[in-house]
């Protein structure tokens, strides 16, 4: 994926660690993606995704104790491609989200990025498209 066809995407980050966060943030920054959020909690996550235009999303499955499969569900009912970040890879999925891309935490740039094309690669989003319900 080229910096461009990444450029200007919004990309929704919804992670409780704050230093995982901003390593993310950092990463987006240098692919040329715009940062939504982040979101540590499920509730702000559903507020950003029917109040502002994402593009893609990166999902940690786990926020303090609670699975994000609500905001998984906004973010397919909206049409909007994302990918799962998880310290425990693909075991425990739920099968419905077996096709998503999954990050295993601790990742790299490269990684991210990957994960970013094979999310986009999957929709028919144009950058600034796609908006909240």
């Amino acid at each position: 994926m080229s910096k461009r066809e990444k450029s200007n995407r919004k990309v929704l980050v919804v992670e409780d660690e704050m230093m995982i966060a901003m390593l993310i943030e950092d990463m987006l920054d240098e692919f040329g993606c715009e940062l939504v959020g982040p979101a540590t909690n499920v509730p702000r996550a559903l507020e950003l995704i029917g109040k502002e235009i994402v593009d893609v999303a990166v999902l940690d499955l786990n926020l303090d104790g609670k699975d994000t499969y609500a905001i998984a569900d906004a973010l397919r009912q909206n049409n909007v491609p994302f990918i799962f970040a998880t310290g425990y890879g693909s075991t425990g999925m739920r099968p419905e989200y077996g096709d998503r891309p999954v990050l295993q935490k601790p990742f790299q740039a490269k990684d991210l990025e990957t994960a970013l094309a094979e999310a986009l690669a999957g929709s028919n989003v144009i950058a600034g498209d796609n908006i909240g319900a």
